[in-house]
């Protein structure tokens, strides 16, 4: 369907975007074959993004590390970095400008802009976006997609579908899908992701249920953060835009003398610079959500960004997002080394000027605890360590404690805790050679002391390990913590023969991994040992 451009609305919005964005630029990265699958985790050991390749055999987002490889052994893991991301991507947003002026970065992956200029310039929706993904193609060398819709968030899911949905049809659109669109895998919010779940079990499993929902309803039962969500499901922006411009004199400004042509010195730049444009407009009660960078060499090129944010920019996402920025251009990006290299400034930056392109009020700006993806991980890290030490300090350096992995042959003895801010010294090394060590993946959740469990067979009876580290029946339920599961599957048993030197410490017996589901249908996985002739659960799986 055709959109003349005399009936586009302001809030009509092209989103381009290029899925598994993390994978591509971390393969690019490392020059990974295309046909390896690939994924990229966050620190926790979830999956964040994966490649077509690594789908097919069944890798997931959401998965955890161990899970995904067991799906596919042969998956190459990165571990997620978004300066990796945004420096890489930004060829692929020069390319995009270069037919549609005027770009917002909303994340590495993902640039959006007013649909009001391609669609007149290209005649239609349908050949802008057609347009756009054969040049990003040939210019920048990767895959793209395009969406149009009214607003941000309707515009995203849009290209992620390849969808033009005419303009005051985004209602319409978004009804249909899933409830779990509120909470974007790239930018997940605690906040949104209890609401999506709340939401789930109260029966509103779609967009459309949730809007159909009174705003005053929401509002009363579920608070802000839900009315903001509410909005998205029906199909308005998170918050209206304002039509106010800032005033200049919010814009801070650098020169920098020697001019910087180093990604260390600009990321130096930028931090103070962050943290004069943050303190003025908390002065004023404000916080930026649309942040412009503008950079001036010393042979005059300009270079001018964009950046796009659901939330209030903090001083060190402004800091980020002005490095990134900077390390795009004095970096020369190379996403395709055989089909495209895009060169940097040709001097270094003498100029730095940060412009808060939209404003909102300061008390927008909610910080979590702990770092996530697509969160401001520096800021968060900081945060999290303050708080601890703050409870250090009420309640003893004992009350924080953190683990450190070491080595052994037990899951027990290679797990130590330390206080928190105390070096992390392993017990024991970790690079010994440790025969009889239990192979992987480990349990996630270790036991200080086993706790009792009983293994029968069919009969009723335990089930007896021989000398041998044989079993003598075949296991059928086991019993922990009063509750009975039917075992489906086991691996092992595995002897230990441990310290028998050491009358005092010395370990026989054997261990053994049982695979239990319950009448419920949960699954659980525990790692046993039976010793002294009694069985004891050592540590439990994911």
């Amino acid at each position: 369907m055709d959109v003349p451009s005399k009936k586009v609305n302001p809030l009509y919005t092209l989103a381009v975007w290029c899925p598994d964005w993390p994978v591509v630029a971390a393969a690019a990265e490392a020059a990974l074959p295309p046909h390896v699958p690939a994924a990229v985790i966050v620190g926790s050991g979830e999956v964040i993004a994966c490649s077509a390749v690594a789908r097919a055999e069944g890798v997931r987002r959401g998965m955890r590390r161990r899970a995904a490889q067991g799906q596919c052994p042969e998956l190459a893991v990165f571990e997620y970095d978004e300066v990796r991301d945004a420096r890489l991507f930004e060829p692929v947003a020069a390319a995009v400008e270069e037919s549609a002026p005027g770009i917002e970065v909303v994340r590495p992956g993902l640039v959006v802009v007013a649909a009001r200029g391609p669609v007149g310039y290209f005649k239609s929706a349908e050949s802008a976006a057609e347009r756009l993904v054969d040049h990003i193609a040939v210019r920048a060398g990767v895959e793209a997609q395009v969406g149009f819709a009214d607003g941000l968030f309707a515009s995203t899911l849009a290209a992620h579908r390849g969808l033009v949905v005419p303009p005051g049809r985004t209602r319409d659109f978004l009804a249909p899908l899933g409830i779990h669109e509120l909470d974007q895998p790239a930018e997940r919010r605690e906040d949104r992701a209890a609401l999506v779940d709340l939401l789930r079990r109260l029966g509103l499993r779609t967009l459309g249920a949730f809007a159909a929902v009174p705003e005053r309803d929401v509002a009363t039962r579920f608070g802000r953060a839900a009315v903001l969500a509410h909005r998205l499901a029906s199909g308005l922006e998170e918050r209206p835009r304002s039509r106010r411009r800032p005033p200049p004199e919010l814009s801070v400004t650098r020169d920098l003398d020697p001019p910087i042509d180093r990604v260390d010195a600009a990321a130096f730049a930028a931090k103070g610079l962050a943290e004069r444009l943050h303190a003025g407009l908390a002065d004023r009660g404000l916080a930026c959500t649309r942040l412009g960078i503008h950079a001036t060499t010393e042979n005059g090129e300009e270079l001018h960004r964009v950046w796009r944010c659901a939330e209030p920019l903090t001083p060190q996402g402004i800091a980020d997002r002005v490095r990134w920025q900077l390390d795009g251009w004095l970096t020369r990006a190379r996403l395709d080394r055989a089909t495209f290299s895009r060169a940097g400034p040709t001097s270094g930056i003498h100029l730095l000027r940060l412009d808060p392109e939209e404003v909102v009020d300061a008390t927008a700006l909610q910080l979590g605890l702990w770092p996530g993806a697509g969160q401001d991980q520096g800021e968060a890290a900081e945060r999290a360590a303050r708080a601890m030490v703050h409870v250090q300090g009420l309640l003893g350096p004992d009350a924080v404690l953190t683990p450190v992995l070491g080595g052994g042959r037990g899951p027990v003895e290679r797990v130590r805790l330390v206080p928190w801010g105390d070096e992390r010294t392993p017990a024991a090394d970790p690079d010994q050679p440790w025969p009889g060590q239990l192979p992987g993946p480990s349990p996630a959740t270790v036991f200080a002391e086993p706790e009792p469990v009983a293994l029968l067979d069919s009969s009723g009876a335990d089930v007896v390990v021989t000398g041998y580290a044989e079993l003598v029946a075949r296991p059928h339920r086991i019993v922990h913590g009063g509750r009975a599961r039917q075992v489906v599957a086991w691996s092992g048993p595995w002897p230990v023969d441990e310290r028998w030197w050491d009358a005092e410490t010395a370990l026989r017996g054997a261990r053994l991994q049982v695979l239990g589901t319950a009448a419920d249908g949960e699954e659980q996985a525990f790692l046993l040992i039976r010793a002294g002739g009694k069985w004891a659960v050592e540590g439990v799986y994911d």
